[in-house]
């Protein structure tokens, strides 16, 4: 992959039939970034909408890499950070936009801070409301108390009731955190390499996660700055609800297997599996024929959950 010796930074976006949204986010990208050097790569999944030729088309500046197939999110960012040569990468969504020096400044924050060894910034909705998913906290015993009996949909505003979420938080300060979100994600190529990347085991979600828990095993201490904003609309190539909670449970259970101690790796999977057994049998009283049909389906699925990625 050649790149400019003045670049800093490889921007890496892995898109699949997001064709408006990734030209958005590539015109926001070049405008608003302007103290930074960097190389852009599209890494485009096998769409079928037209998303390559169009980023052809529009950004021939943009390195275009057309899959044959779709190759997930994990593999496909691997295969750009494998052959980048700059000393930073960003991972960036197809469906975010840029706001006005948001990569310069995370790049800054990031070089300030080389304890984090993994940086990300605040995500809003495009209405300019918070999106809180750019950053989250470790699946622990608690938190999944928290979510088996309800308690984090009662108090969600609540750091006590809602840990993975920090509830009540509204990423306006500087934070340490656990995790850092794949749609805004930035790491020093060595500590990526040094990493090995994404597991590819972690076929859809938890891929991040997964990456940061080990990061944190290693000495760093990932982190958020306000000072570099995006929008992100969130799942705009996964509309899917119930495959997309299936995949969600799967990393979930995955992470608890990979990242907790022996001793409640048990206690957690049935905590994850009361959670949905708990959602499955007020759906019968409280919720729509929808709802009900959903947590069913589920739960008659759990078998195959539960196993997670291993």
């Amino acid at each position: 992959m050649a790149n400019n010796e003045l670049d800093e930074l490889t921007v890496i976006i892995v898109s699949y039939n997001t064709r408006d949204l990734t030209l958005k986010c590539l015109e926001t990208l070049f405008q608003n970034t302007s103290r930074t050097k960097f190389k852009a790569v599209l890494f485009d999944n096998a769409s079928h909408d037209g998303s390559a030729d169009a980023v052809a088309r529009h950004f021939p500046q943009v390195e275009l890499i057309r899959s044959d197939e779709n190759l997930g999110f994990a593999k496909a960012n691997n295969i750009v950070a494998e052959k980048a040569e700059t000393e930073w990468l960003l991972l960036l969504n197809p469906d975010t936009e840029v706001h006005k020096h948001a990569i310069d400044n995370l790049l800054k924050f990031s070089r300030q801070h080389p304890e984090a060894g993994i940086t990300g910034g605040r995500t809003v909705f495009p209405d300019g409301s918070l999106n809180i998913a750019s950053c989250w906290q470790k699946i622990t015993l608690w938190s999944m108390f928290c979510h088996a009996f309800g308690l984090t949909t009662l108090f969600p505003q609540t750091n006590l009731f809602n840990p993975e979420a920090m509830g009540g938080w509204k990423r306006d300060t500087v934070r340490h955190v656990d995790i850092v979100s794949g749609c805004f994600f930035m790491i020093r190529k060595k500590l990526w390499s040094d990493l090995g990347g994404f597991n590819l085991k972690y076929v859809m979600y938890g891929e991040e996660a997964d990456l940061c828990l080990r990061a944190k095993k290693q000495g760093y201490s990932p982190m958020i700055t306000p000072d570099a904003q995006i929008m992100h609309l969130v799942g705009a190539s996964s509309d899917q609800r119930l495959d997309k909670t299936l995949l969600i449970l799967k990393a979930k259970i995955t992470l608890i297997i990979d990242h907790w101690p022996r001793l409640t790796t048990s206690i957690g999977l049935n905590l994850m599996k009361l959670y949905v057994f708990i959602r499955c049998a007020r759906s019968k009283s409280f919720s729509s024929a929808q709802e009900e049909t959903y947590w069913q389906s589920l739960w008659q699925r759990r078998k195959e959950w539960m196993q997670g990625y291993n």
